[in-house]
């Protein structure tokens, strides 16, 4: 971005920005920014950068980058409180094994496969060996 081109604020920072303005406006004291905006503007910052946030909330780089390294990591969404749910089906009762053997020219080759159900192992193991 060269100096002549105008800055362009990231849609999700526009409402963190129209706050800080509203903030600034109805301040006419220099008063310490509320940690509620600081939030928001780490938020931010976290989301679109540092320099971009500092840039435009118009506020010190450093001290931003230091509440964004300070503060916690941006929540993830979970289910109930469970951040993973394994999904497993039934174990059967007998499972179905396959053994697959095969001697050619450039070797031997050995499949052993354990399981609910057998793919066409053979097929696949007569492509893999004819190819190349």
């Amino acid at each position: 971005m060269s100096a002549k081109e105008p800055f362009e604020i990231p849609d999700g920072m526009r409402r963190v920005c129209r706050r800080f303005e509203r903030w600034r406006n109805g301040h006419k004291a220099r008063l310490p920014i509320p940690e509620a905006l600081w939030g928001a503007a780490a938020e931010a910052a976290r989301e679109h950068g540092v320099f971009r946030a500092s840039k435009a909330l118009h506020l010190e780089y450093g001290k931003l980058k230091r509440m964004v390294e300070a503060g916690p990591a941006p929540a993830r969404p979970t289910m109930g409180g469970a951040t993973f749910l394994e999904l497993a089906p039934p174990q059967a009762v007998s499972l179905a094994e396959c053994l697959i053997e095969l001697e050619g020219p450039r070797g031997k080759m050995r499949i052993q496969w354990k399981g609910a159900t057998a793919p066409d192992l053979a097929a696949l193991s007569r492509i893999l060996w004819e190819s190349a």
